[in-house]
Parts: structure tokens; sequence; C-alpha cells
């Protein structure tokens, strides 16, 4: 990086500093997400944060490469690295290549993640992604069958290192499953915090496995964990609480898509069930909520109000993100922190690019998004040195 353009960043960055210790810094820069954030653990230099966005890195042992080192801490620059969706057991793992938290192996390569972002000054949470019914024997390291709320399959093939294949009818869980995955979550929680991570976002939207218990399509059950409303959100209440008491409300953010259609799932009337959700989980004190918007359910808007805590907003597959329209989302008062996911493949620098007023380059290579190689992942220059 150019020394004049990374020390008017710093002058920007410093600028906004805050020393408080709870809610929003009363920042000077124009552009609001120039703006420090405080969350109750940790001071966000600026209110840009590294969605989560799988990648497909690791090894076939969920053993993150060296090579992920060097991408997450190329992309320092965000206010707050929200990691990549990481399984908490071999039962939540999506794909072979995919990392996990559930072997100490697995905790020591992620410690080197971490140290490389603290080195560089950044920041970062760990996603805990369970699958569910997206699994696949293929893709899991026990060959097992995927366990799901209900038995219903997934639409549409699912990839595989051998290429697509059909998805497979998943299992669905026993009570006895259910209380495991709770547990699973925690137990990778305090792995995340063992890895050296700051926090922790357990991924509650997407079509992943809390959200099959939220969505009318894909939770058939009769028992506690199904039917009304306080039946589907149990599951989601249940792993928010664990997570919680395992590494402190303060260090766990949650992320929801209420009426998100993606791989299928069905949410006839979603304003009920998250408002019950958010009644139940906003007690907790947690570091953050994480939403991602639909026209079909204008989440941000509907949800805002009914959470006391830090809200980090997304706009979704139908709007694309821009330095333009994500500062609108700050300014409007509609969220506090705005997630930002593609534009941070082909930009590791993208916050110093919108302090410098350089426009986000476009991701040149789109069938590299999930190889293991560095080629469409660490190859991206930032905008000093592009030319």
């Amino acid at each position: 990086m150019d020394v004049r353009f990374y020390a008017r960043l710093m002058n920007t960055t410093s600028r906004n500093a805050t020393s408080s210790t709870a809610g929003p810094a009363a920042g000077t820069a124009v552009n609001p997400l120039l703006d420090a954030y405080a969350l109750p653990r940790l001071t966000l230099p600026n209110r840009v944060v590294m969605a989560p966005m799988t990648r497909l890195r690791a090894d076939r042992r969920a053993v993150p490469r060296p090579v992920m080192a060097e991408y997450y801490a190329q992309r320092a620059g965000a206010g707050l690295i929200v990691s990549e969706g990481i399984a908490p057991s071999p039962t939540g793992q999506q794909y072979l290549n995919q990392p996990g938290l559930f072997t100490e192996e697995q905790v020591e390569a992620w410690r080197r993640v971490t140290d490389a972002v603290h080195a560089a000054g950044g920041r970062i949470f760990a996603q805990i992604m369970h699958a569910g019914r997206n699994g696949h024997p293929a893709n899991r390291q026990d060959g097992g069958v995927p366990l799901a709320p209900s038995a219903v399959r997934a639409p549409g093939p699912l990839h595989t290192l051998d290429g697509k294949v059909d998805s497979v009818v998943p299992r669905a869980m026993t009570t006895a499953e259910v209380r495991q995955a709770v547990t699973d979550h925690a137990d990778a929680a305090r792995a995340a915090i063992r890895a050296g991570f700051d926090g922790v976002e357990v991924h509650g939207a997407n079509s992943y496995l809390p959200h099959q218990f939220l969505a009318d399509n894909t939770n058939l059950r009769t028992d506690r964990y199904g039917g009304d409303t306080a039946g589907r959100i149990r599951f989601a209440v249940e792993v928010t609480e664990a997570v919680a008491d395992a590494v402190g409300a303060e260090r766990m953010g949650l992320r929801i898509a209420p009426g998100n259609p993606q791989f299928g799932m069905v949410e006839r009337d979603p304003a009920p069930v998250y408002r019950e959700l958010l009644a139940a989980v906003d007690p907790l004190g947690l570091a953050y909520l994480h939403v991602t918007d639909d026209p079909a359910y204008p989440a941000l808007d509907d949800l805002r109000p009914r959470w006391s805590g830090t809200l980090v907003g997304n706009t979704g597959e139908h709007e694309e993100t821009t330095p333009e329209s994500a500062a609108r989302l700050v300014a409007d008062g509609r969220t506090d922190l705005v997630s930002v996911g593609r534009p941070y493949i082909s930009n590791p620098d993208a916050v110093e690019r919108i302090a410098a007023g350089i426009p986000w380059a476009r991701i040149r290579e789109k069938n590299f998004h999930y190889i293991s190689g560095p080629r469409g992942y660490v190859d991206y220059p930032p905008a000093a040195t592009a030319g």
C-alpha cells in the first residue's frame, strides 16, 4: 500500500476514534461509514462490517490453510470482520473444504488467522454455521445423512468436490439431536475464543439450521420445537442463550434474514415470528443483531425499533451494496453498522477506498470464488498498487 495513501487513511481514522464504552461514537467524518463505533467489548474504527462469505480454502480435515490468514489480514481495515461460516461439528458440515471449529487442529490453525488479523490492526468474529438439510454425505467427513428439523429435501443440486449432485432427504432430528446441536454451537463458540476470535456470530439466516426451524416449509414438527411461533423460535433462542452463556453475550452476534427465500425457504408471515424471537433474545444484551433485508418484508424498518442494542444491516441479494447505499443506511438511522459482502472479494481495502474517494473494483473472475488456491482470493491488490 502506498505510504501517502495509508497515512491519509490513518489521519481519517484517528479523527474518528472514541474512548466511549457503549453505543455509537461521536465521529466527525463527513461520511458516516468512517465514524467509530463502540460495541460492548470492542471499539470499531469505522462502521463497515465485512460480511461472512463462503470461500472454501480449508483442507479436507476442515483445517484452515495458511492462505486464509493472508486473506483475512488483507481485509483488517474493516471495522469488524465476520468470518466465513464455520462448521460447529461434523454433523453441521456443508462442504468438505469448509473450515470447522470441532478439533484442536482446527483451533490452532484459526489462531494463526486471528493472530494475523490482530497484527494488522483488525477485529474478527467467527460465524458458526450449521448446514442442517443443506449438507450431503459426500461433503461430510463422517459420510452421514444430513439432519434437519424435518425430513424436507433442499431444492436443486449441491456442490461437491466431484461436481454437482442431487440433494438428499435429511433425517428429522430427534429431541436429543436438537439438544446436541445446541451444545455443538456453544462448544464451537468456546473453541472460537480459544482460537483468538474477538467474538462469535450465530448464523440464523439464509437457510441454515436455525432458519430451518423458523421457516414454515422446513419445520413440520409437532413437538416443542415446532407448531406455533413459540415452538418455531425455541431452537434459535436456546442456541443464542447457550452461546451467550458460553462466551458472554457481549461477545456474541446473531444473524437473521426474515423472509429470505434463498435455497427454497418459505416464510409466509415472518413478522410475528421474528418479533417474538427478538423479544426473547433482546434482554440477553448481545453485541449485535445482524439483519438481512428483503423486499417482501422490510425487516430493517420493522425490527429496528424492537431491538435495543446494536443493529448491523445488510441489503441482501435484491440490492447491490455500494459505498453510497451503505452510507445512506447509517445516515438514515436504519442501522448502526453495515455489512458488505461481495465487494470485499475484490476490494481488500474497501474502507480505505471509501476514505480516499476511490471506487470499489469489480470482481474479475467469478469462477475462482470457491477453489482452493490463491487465485481470486488474495490476488486483488489495494487501490494504491492496482495500477
